[in-house]
């Protein structure tokens, strides 16, 4: 089974982990693909029926994206919005993502420990994604666990940066292989 990673990075070229993290998918590209919203739609016109139809030929699907005030970047927004509709996505007769395996790999900011009831931020990550979590779950799929580096905006090093690659690649093998429903973002 290979990968998508649906890529929503609006400025690659100044992201360290992102752009390190892409890195390294690409040494894995007979397992894993990645599609990078943000080039394929420079100017926000996104080819719905391509999308649906790339996303249906996968049951493994990454969503990465750096945690823009705790939410997605815009076009990743859009995307979903377009792109999971009524009679595809849900409804009656929209199975299509139903049993796909959808996690999300986010670059965040701030400090993991601000993520805490109390933290600076107050709400822990998990909080933070409800609605990513309703969103897999209103279209029937198998939520996967979050995989998440922190400090992105000042004080991860290279070092963590690297091995933060190492480890998603890791998080990305071991779903994607897993069967049934692996406990995850649709098990809180």
């Amino acid at each position: 089974m290979k990968t998508l990673v649906i890529l929503a990075h609006p400025n690659m070229e100044v992201s360290r982990v992102n752009q390190r993290w892409k890195e390294e998918l690409l040494q894995h590209s007979n397992d894993i693909t990645i599609h990078e919203i943000y080039k394929a739609y420079p100017d926000w016109n996104i080819d719905v029926s391509r999308e649906q139809k790339l996303m249906e030929a996968y049951d493994h699907i990454i969503l990465q994206f750096p945690l823009y005030w705790y939410s997605y970047p815009p076009l990743l927004k859009k995307w979903f919005d377009d792109v999971f509709t009524y009679g595809w996505a849900y409804g009656s007769k929209g199975n299509k993502l139903h049993g796909k395996k959808l996690g999300i790999a986010m670059s965040i900011g701030d400090k993991k420990e601000n993520y805490s009831q109390n933290g600076s931020v107050s709400f822990t990550v998990d909080e933070v994604i409800t609605p990513f979590k309703a969103s897999i779950n209103h279209v029937g799929a198998v939520a996967l666990p979050y995989f998440a580096v922190f400090g992105a905006s000042f004080q991860v090093t290279d070092e963590e940066i690297n091995q933060s690659a190492k480890e998603y690649i890791r998080y990305i093998y071991k779903y994607q292989h897993a069967a049934g429903n692996p406990v995850g973002l649709n098990r809180k």
